[in-house]
């Protein structure tokens, strides 16, 4: 370059030095990835009567392979296989990285406990990449294989090098393929957030006792996620006076301004059908979108579950269910007051919400009215004008007002 120009004297890498530098990583990547044997795997060789256990097993594996060959055509998001050992999550995986890196993608293959430990092992002075150069080839790789995620040392150094790796590849939809012979009800919270968004994963359960919590506690039913949103909320109100539709028109603004900036409890207060269970919902859309944690939970069931943990069948423990509702980013209690007044039930709510009450967390609240009482725990929190914000719906059950004219959905709780 000329003197007077702006690049003069700076060094560039030329073609072919950029290009042997590319497969040098490339190799390198491949020394870790551990693939062995699985770089003969195909869709070609998947075999589902190789799975001699029952006809449900070859059924589930028979549907992963069509799942699994749909999502290699257009890798997007993650794409996660659950199952018990032998259920074939590994071969799946396998065969999509050899079918992209047949068609000419990078691909990273890494058994999750390995890849800590090249992690690990890269801080010596003796490891062929440092720990920054293999740490970011693995979070920018075009196609990451997670194989056994769950199957590791959840240490928090483990469970943050995971959430990382997770978090910066879910907000950049790049393609990660995730198997885990977990209950992915018993993985970290965080890692949960990101490889179980309805609205971007892709979740195969291959059976084998492992269920993959995608309906279970704390989440949304996608068809849910789809029909409940600020767009399709009626604020006319269907049959509304004018108080009623003033008062839906308020409850929307209140929801939106929450949902861009998640501060404090939001207390939604109307009669079932009046719309507050969709705004909740709509407010979980936006806070998922923008990559947060979200557990939603219909009050009964959620007492439910919180007893089943108890039975020696639960695979998770009372303890991890518990700490997760009183420590996720944003809570939502559908329909409190819903519930039997039991002792035990009451006792439960209590320590959730003086919890999230006095460490200032995020929260929204559905109920049909405000606990009353001098004496109850639960009304005095409510009742905290500091952090609480009471948001009443006049508005009257749409679901008695006909069939034409709303937007709003028609689910059974949409409250």
């Amino acid at each position: 370059m000329p003197p007077t120009h702006s690049e003069f004297g700076r060094a560039f890498s030329c073609v072919c030095q950029r290009n042997a530098e590319d497969s040098q990583v490339l190799a390198r990547l491949h020394r870790f990835s551990n693939m062995g044997m699985l770089a003969g795997v195909s869709f070609e060789n998947s075999k589902p009567e190789g799975l001699a256990t029952n006809a449900e097993a070859r059924a589930r594996f028979i549907s992963g392979i069509a799942a699994a060959q749909t999502y290699a055509e257009d890798p997007r998001g993650p794409f996660l296989l659950a199952g018990g050992s032998g259920t074939g999550k590994t071969h799946l995986a396998a065969a999509i990285a050899n079918r992209l890196m047949a068609r000419g993608e990078p691909v990273f293959f890494a058994f999750v406990p390995d890849l800590l430990d090249h992690l690990r092992s890269s801080y010596g002075p003796e490891h062929g990449l440092t720990y920054d150069e293999l740490f970011e080839q693995v979070k920018n790789i075009p196609v990451l294989v997670l194989d056994d995620l769950g199957n590791h040392s959840g240490t928090p150094w483990a469970e943050e090098k995971l959430y990382q790796v997770l978090n910066h590849r879910y907000l950049s939809g790049m393609p990660t393929i995730i198997t885990t012979g977990t209950a992915v009800d018993r993985l970290d919270a965080r890692l949960q957030s990101r490889v179980l968004d309805p609205r971007t994963s892709h979740v195969i359960d291959l059976g084998g006792g492992t269920r993959t919590g995608v309906t279970g506690v704390g989440t949304i039913e996608p068809e849910l996620l789809k029909q409940m949103n600020f767009d399709s909320f009626d604020e006319a109100g269907r049959g509304s006076d004018t108080q009623g539709r003033q008062t839906l028109q308020a409850a929307m603004a209140f929801a939106r301004a929450f949902a861009q900036q998640p501060e404090g409890w939001l207390v939604l207060v109307g009669d079932s059908g009046s719309g507050k269970t969709h705004l909740a919902i709509a407010v979980a859309n936006e806070r998922l979108r923008h990559g947060e944690e979200v557990f939603f939970a219909f009050v009964p069931d959620l007492l439910d579950h919180l007893r089943y943990t108890f039975s020696p069948d639960s695979r998770i423990t009372y303890d991890e269910l518990f700490d997760r509702i009183k420590q996720t980013s944003l809570l939502i209690l559908d329909d409190l007051g819903s519930q039997t007044s039991s002792a035990w039930a009451n006792e439960k709510l209590y320590q959730i919400i003086v919890h999230r009450h006095n460490a200032k967390l995020s929260t929204i609240i559905t109920t049909r009215a405000i606990p009353t009482g001098a004496q109850d725990p639960i009304a005095s929190r409510l009742a905290d004008a500091r952090l609480v914000t009471v948001v009443p719906i006049l508005a009257p059950d749409y679901r008695q007002q006909g069939n034409g004219g709303s937007g709003r959905s028609r689910d059974k709780r949409s409250g």
